[in-house]
């Protein structure tokens, strides 16, 4: 076999008893400064795999979910389509209580994502190519004005194709001012 040949071995053969994984990105976990581009601060999609659920997942699975892969918010996706967004907060907060009490549903353990996700139309979005210009103080400024907790990132293709390229998370982004006010 040639040398540098690409071939299958067993980590078992090779000693490899335990491994680590590498960081998502470069930027996660960074310092930001107010001053530095807001695209250093967003799940950018063209780098990192978008994490979804599907819309009939049970709420109580959806937050295993999150809190197995960290993060605070699934896209919700069908066959390729996206049809909302459901955070931690929406399923944790009041969303299940005031969707049973306007519903035929009786139990908690029923809702499904479907049920109190933001639906597709209701979701608000920023602009990849205004955020490749804008500073992290912008997005901040976006997120106080508007009070939520996620926006998506979308970019706009020739004709109507419509890219989400990302999303933009405010805890996230609180934690990378944060840090670099802890560590600078």
């Amino acid at each position: 076999m040639a040398v540098g040949a690409l071939q299958a071995v067993s980590v078992a053969d090779r000693g490899w008893l335990a491994a680590s994984l590498p960081p998502r990105m470069l930027l996660d976990g960074r310092g930001l400064a107010p001053d530095d581009p807001a695209v250093y601060a967003i799940t950018d999609f063209t780098r990192d795999y978008p994490v979804t659920v599907d819309p009939e997942r049970s709420i109580d699975d959806a937050l295993l979910e999150m809190i197995h892969l960290g993060v605070r918010a699934l896209l919700v996706e069908r066959e390729r389509r996206l049809l909302g967004l459901i955070t931690s907060y929406d399923i944790q907060g009041e969303k299940p209580m005031q969707f049973l009490l306007s519903s035929t549903f009786g139990r908690h353990e029923d809702l499904r994502v479907a049920h109190i996700m933001t639906p597709w139309d209701r979701l608000r979005a920023l602009d990849w190519h205004a955020l490749e210009s804008a500073r992290a103080a912008d997005l901040l400024r976006v997120f106080e004005s508007s009070g939520l907790t996620h926006l998506l990132v979308i970019e706009a293709g020739s004709g109507a194709r419509v890219l989400v390229r990302g999303l933009a998370s405010r805890a996230r982004l609180l934690r990378q001012l944060a840090h670099l006010r802890r560590t600078g």
